[in-house]
């Protein structure tokens, strides 16, 4: 048994069911983005690292290896995410190469932000120099845990690196991946793993967690009605929601998150619109916005307006009822249909899009179509 801890609410059933005694070599956490899937493997691999052997409850945050852990320095736990994401590990901090720089927290509100353009992907240097490193052995003679987040950002030769280990795996070494889409991973990678899945909560339960959470936030007010609605805006994924009202709050016009939220309004803005839609205008202010948030937020806007076009009702618009009920009423069902696949096939692609702006010119004007007798 494993001890309660900072885990969502909505992941405890999902961690109490865990055997740290008889860990699997490798396991794949998969589900919706946004809904906690680092937090719980952060705190997991804290768990498999800690030394304390007096007590059944892990991680117990008092032995030396938990303090290592927590002050982002134990040289056992190996996180290979891309720059983007760097952020978001315990008191990590990045200088720009390839290497991991230790120091400020993770959340760090206060750091500024790289001016350049922070890679997407996960370097096949930065694996191979991981993956080489095994042979040595660990650094304090227990376990050795990577960590690999999002999965599905490896690259083809990274993931081979990668599989090769899996089929192969060095002693007392654990891997932790973790995906949004369990569909883009390798079936050969998928195989080699005990798959668990990333439950999203329920409305109720997440809503109750995320107004928890806002009321530790010094100065960020904001009403029921208000957080409900970028809830559901963002798909019930209360850890996207979270870091989407933080960084309104911080108002940093730097913050890849902000601008993707902005840029995100003023496409619903724009496709709220119809048939009046400028899709030039919108894809020429949107396309420096992070393209899967967009594509994201247009996916929902399609789903609501589909839904309410056959008597439903919108999931992620509620607000909106009104705009997509009198928009419902010029929708052609067939290039509905085809505008909907269209998305379905971006999005299989968003992490590598060849030209944003094109990219978003061609949905939006496919999207304007609908409209047209």
């Amino acid at each position: 048994m494993i001890q309660e801890t900072s885990i969502a609410p909505w992941l405890e059933p999902l961690w109490e069911g865990l055997d740290l005694a008889n860990f699997p070599n490798a396991i794949l956490l998969h589900g919706q983005s946004g809904i906690g899937k680092f937090a719980f493997s952060i705190e997991l691999a804290k768990a498999l690292l800690c030394e304390n052997t007096s007590s059944a409850v892990k991680p117990c945050n008092q032995c030396e290896a938990c303090h290592w852990f927590n002050t982002g320095n134990h040289p056992d736990f190996i996180p290979l995410v891309p720059e983007t994401h760097r952020k978001l590990l315990p008191h990590a901090d990045y200088e720009g190469d390839d290497s991991p720089k230790k120091g400020k927290a993770a959340r760090d509100d206060d750091s500024e932000s790289s001016e350049k353009k922070e890679k997407k992907n996960i370097s096949i240097e930065e694996t191979r120099h991981a993956i080489e490193n095994l042979s040595i052995g660990s650094h304090r003679g227990g376990n050795r845990v990577i960590l690999i987040y999002p999965l599905e950002m490896l690259r083809s030769d990274s993931a081979n690196t990668l599989l090769k280990s899996l089929e192969e795996p060095p002693a007392n070494t654990i891997f932790i991946l973790l995906a949004d889409r369990v569909d883009r991973v390798l079936p050969t990678i998928r195989s080699r793993c005990r798959l668990l899945t990333a439950p999203r909560p329920d409305r109720a339960q997440g809503l109750a967690w995320l107004k928890t959470q806002l009321n530790n936030i010094s100065g960020l007010k904001m009403s029921d009605a208000d957080i409900e609605t970028v809830y559901d805006e963002q798909g019930g994924a209360p850890f996207l929601v979270l870091d989407s009202l933080i960084a309104r709050h911080n108002k940093d016009d730097k913050d890849e998150l902000s601008i993707s939220i902005q840029a995100s309004r003023y496409l619903l803005q724009s496709m709220a619109q119809g048939i009046r839609i400028n899709w030039l205008d919108t894809a020429e202010k949107t396309h420096k916005a992070q393209y899967s948030f967009l594509l994201a937020s247009m996916q929902r806007w399609a789903s609501d307006l589909q839904s309410v076009t056959q008597g439903g009702i919108p999931r992620y618009y509620p607000k909106h009822l009104a705009t997509l009920q009198g928009l419902s009423k010029m929708v052609n069902i067939e290039r509905m249909l085809q505008f909907w696949k269209s998305l379905v096939q971006a999005r299989r692609h968003e992490n590598h899009p060849l030209a944003n702006r094109i990219q978003l010119e061609a949905l939006l004007s496919q999207y304007q179509q609908i409209f047209k007798a």
